[in-house]
């Protein structure tokens, strides 16, 4: 539970995470989906808000994070950003709105600003989207990279196993890392990589590095909230904690709630007009 001192309830920004990392205080991050949701996260005092494109799979039913559309994540992010007062609130630019055309990428991530009125941006991929986030960059949007298990490309992986643990992938990863740093990202997602290999990366780099699934040498941790409250009981990886099991406390609930219908039960006396 974080206590309510002026630092804590001042307004996360991309410069401030940058300041958690240079004090060593690690940074946390949870995805949200709508107002309700949201709100309960900053309320609590998380750091930042990911509006992921996971809501393709927890909100959509989707297999896959490919199918969730720019409209989609928009409607999604300006949902959060209502319930937001303190956390960074950040959207996933979704599979589709930035690969292989800058113009595209641009004028995507100027939608996410104006219309969801959200304060970043993230973007999955290194040097072969180096122009698209550079372009994007320039028009003085915030964006955070995203490295390792790239859920976007799935299909070009064919598998969620953890990534970067060859020599040449690691290598890679860096680079990538570095170059990401170099063209101005604030900060980066790592996904399912070996915990070594990120805890160099977050040494090596001034800029913050989020894990998931990637050890605890990050300078923070995101993990997506329906997972890690125990609503979606059929995702179980070994990086997944679940701090609470809502799918049962729902179903119990739910459960007293048809029984006292079918008993008549409810509404009570008390409970009428």
């Amino acid at each position: 539970m974080s206590t309510n001192t002026s630092d804590n309830l001042r307004k996360v920004t991309t410069r401030r995470l940058i300041e958690m990392k240079l004090r060593g205080e690690k940074i946390s991050m949870l995805t949200a989906y709508d107002y309700t949701s949201a709100r309960i996260l900053d309320e609590a005092g998380i750091d930042c808000i990911l509006v992921g494109d996971s809501a393709s799979n927890v909100m959509a039913g989707n297999v896959t994070t490919l199918p969730i559309t720019l409209d989609q994540m928009i409607y999604h992010g300006k949902s959060v950003v209502k319930g937001v007062n303190r956390a960074l609130v950040i959207v996933d630019m979704p599979f589709g709105s930035y690969q292989g055309n800058w113009k595209e990428a641009l004028a995507s991530a100027i939608r996410i600003m104006k219309e969801s009125h959200a304060e970043a941006v993230k973007i999955e991929g290194g040097s072969e989207v180096r122009e698209s986030i550079e372009r994007i960059l320039s028009a003085g949007i915030p964006v955070m990279g995203h490295l390792g298990l790239t859920p976007q490309s799935i299909n070009k992986f064919g598998t969620y196993n953890v990534r970067a643990k060859s020599e040449e992938e690691a290598e890679k990863l860096i680079a990538d890392a570095r170059m990401l740093e170099e063209i101005g990202c604030f900060g980066i997602v790592i996904e399912k990589v070996p915990a070594s290999l990120a805890a160099r990366v977050a040494r090596e780099l001034t800029i913050p590095i989020i894990g998931i699934g990637a050890g605890g040498g990050c300078d923070g941790q995101v993990l997506v909230m329906h997972d890690m409250l125990g609503l979606n009981r059929g995702f179980s990886p070994r990086f997944l904690r679940r701090y609470a099991d809502l799918h049962g406390v729902i179903t119990e609930a739910v459960g007293h709630y048809i029984e006292d219908v079918k008993h008549g039960d409810f509404p009570s006396e008390a409970e009428q007009y």
